[in-house]
C-alpha cells in the first residue's frame, strides 16, 4: 500500500495550490480517502475527506468555501484544491486512505 502526496509549495497569502495522493497497491475505489494536516508543534488535523463514490464530501470549518476535495478513481488519485491560502494553512498534508494508510507529507507555507 502506497500513497504519495505531491503539489505542496510556497505561495503568497491570497494563492491557489493544487495537492495530488496517487494511489497504490490496494483497490482504491474501495476506499474513503482524507486529507490531514500538522502544523509546527501542533496535533494532526482532518482538513477534508470524500467517500469511495466521491459521492460524499466533509470539510473542516476552517478551510469551507476554500478548499474541494475531489478523486478520480480511474487514476487512483484524489486532489485538494486549495483557495484563498491563509498563513494558517502553513502545514504538512497528509493523506489518509481508510484502513490506516498515510502518505508521507507534502509541506505547504503560505507566507509573503
Amino acid at each position: 500500500v502506497q500513497l504519495v502526496e505531491s503539489g505542496g509549495d510556497l505561495v503568497q497569502p491570497g494563492g491557489s495550490l493544487r495537492l495530488s495522493c496517487v494511489a497504490s497497491g490496494f483497490t482504491f475505489d474501495d476506499h474513503d480517502i482524507g486529507w490531514f494536516r500538522q502544523a509546527p508543534r501542533k496535533g494532526r488535523e482532518l482538513v477534508a475527506q470524500i467517500s469511495s463514490s466521491g459521492g460524499t464530501t466533509n470539510y473542516a470549518d476552517s478551510v469551507k468555501g476554500r478548499f474541494t476535495i475531489s478523486r478520480d478513481n480511474a487514476k487512483k488519485t484524489v486532489y485538494l484544491q486549495m483557495n484563498s491560502l491563509k498563513p494558517e494553512d502553513t502545514a504538512v498534508y497528509f493523506c489518509y486512505a481508510s484502513g490506516g494508510s498515510w502518505g508521507q507529507g507534502t509541506q505547504v507555507t503560505v507566507s509573503s
